[in-house]
């Protein structure tokens, strides 16, 4: 079995599934890595494509997410100024390890649903 047991605030700092899952599983990290498993994309392009992000949390997200290695981003000199997100190897690895999650979900959406209807109703 994993451990997953912290018992000090420093235990908790430093458990690696801590430390990795809180920054990859939120639903803007995983939106935005999967939009990214297609291809580079500009900031303008990664907002359009997951829709209900805002630019704050947009560029929050990417700068952690390139700050722990699973994307890159490139400037690209203008004239116009150019920014172009790409997944890293590491960050397709992740994307790799993810996309089953993602596809389970997808997949058992109907009976989660159910089961919540049915629990909120009882």
């Amino acid at each position: 079995m994993l451990k997953v047991t912290a018992l000090s605030k420093e235990q908790a700092e430093n458990c690696p599934i801590r430390s990795v899952l809180s920054k990859v599983t939120g639903k803007w990290q995983l939106l935005i890595l999967l939009v990214l498993s297609s291809g580079p994309q500009r900031f303008g392009a990664l907002k359009r494509l997951i829709g209900d992000i805002t630019q704050r949390v947009l560029t929050e997200n990417l700068r952690n997410l390139e700050r722990d290695g699973h994307l890159l981003r490139t400037v690209h000199a203008g004239p116009p100024l150019a920014v172009t997100y790409t997944l890293t190897e590491q960050g397709q690895d992740l994307v790799g390890v993810l996309k089953p999650l993602v596809i389970w979900a997808d997949n058992n959406f109907p009976s989660i649903q159910a089961s919540r209807q049915e629990v909120d109703n009882a």
